[in-house]
């Protein structure tokens, strides 16, 4: 953490009494993992002397929801807002907070109840079970999501395979790399990162070439694209870049980020 942001996530600590004891700063990334039961007051904030909820606590960090479709859809819903605009408002009769929620959202889920689809011959869900299971999802919500990767089923030959596979401190040394890259790139802004940018600054900051705006154009046409996923993909095709040490946003790398909408056109797009 910055020391702005290590203040900033302090004060919120401190108002919902979880400053841990003997520190008067808190330095680290927070992760929340709440449980699928949580209200809607415990994600966002409230109560009568309105606290912040998991969304505030999880700023400067993430945000993991294991088991999406089992929590209450209302209660999903609320994230549209503060995925956003970065911020919860609470109103009450006495008074308005105003608490920050500037959060990574991370999530992970079954396609379907039984965990099986799409594989039909294990699968036992009814195509209306499946619809009302992968329906607690909304699409606004699914637009505000920047990745979605499907993981297929492991195989035994995978398990015990020899074949070396990137570490994670070689992984991290190339994101804590294309972060300086982004610091540096927006130095003179008043943000540090992609996944900040408005539509203007992606604008000026995500420009394809040639190959790339068609590439685009057709995907937008073919998969039907809102504009928030549209700026979404460019968003996700200039990080891509950076990790390749490119300063040019390349159709391989638009073609990576595009991919990453595929699974949510899969399994919301159509009939299942």
């Amino acid at each position: 953490l910055t020391l702005q942001e290590s203040v900033e996530l302090s004060k919120v600590y401190s108002i919902a009494g979880l400053l841990p004891a003997g520190e008067a700063l808190i330095t680290k990334r927070p992760f929340r993992n709440p449980h699928h039961t949580m209200s809607a007051v415990s994600l966002v904030g409230g109560g009568r002397t309105p606290k912040p909820g998991e969304i505030s606590l999880a700023g400067k960090g993430i945000l993991f929801l294991d088991e999406l479709p089992e929590f209450q859809r209302e209660t999903l819903e609320i994230l549209r807002q503060p995925l956003e605009d970065r911020r919860v408002v609470i109103s009450r009769v006495y008074g308005t907070y105003t608490y920050p929620a500037d959060f990574q959202l991370i999530c992970a889920m079954n396609p379907c109840k039984c965990g099986y689809y799409p594989d039909r011959t294990k699968c036992r869900c009814s195509e209306s079970e499946i619809r009302r299971y992968l329906g607690r999802i909304s699409k606004p919500l699914l637009d505000r999501i920047d990745i979605c990767v499907e993981t297929p089923q492991v195989e035994y030959e995978d398990l015990v395979k020899k074949n070396k596979e990137e570490g994670s401190a070689s992984i991290r040394a190339r994101v804590e790399k294309a972060m300086e890259i982004q610091k540096k790139r927006y130095e003179k802004e008043t943000f540090l990162f992609n996944s900040q940018l408005s539509g203007k600054k992606v604008k000026q900051y995500c420009i394809l070439d040639e190959k790339g705006r068609a590439l685009m154009e057709q995907a937008f046409s073919c998969m039907k694209l809102s504009a928030r996923s549209y700026e979404k993909i460019l968003k996700v095709a200039r990080t891509i870049a950076d990790l390749d040490g490119e300063e040019t946003i390349h159709s391989s790398h638009l073609a990576e980020a595009i991919s990453y909408r595929e699974v949510d056109q899969k399994y919301w797009g159509g009939s299942v």
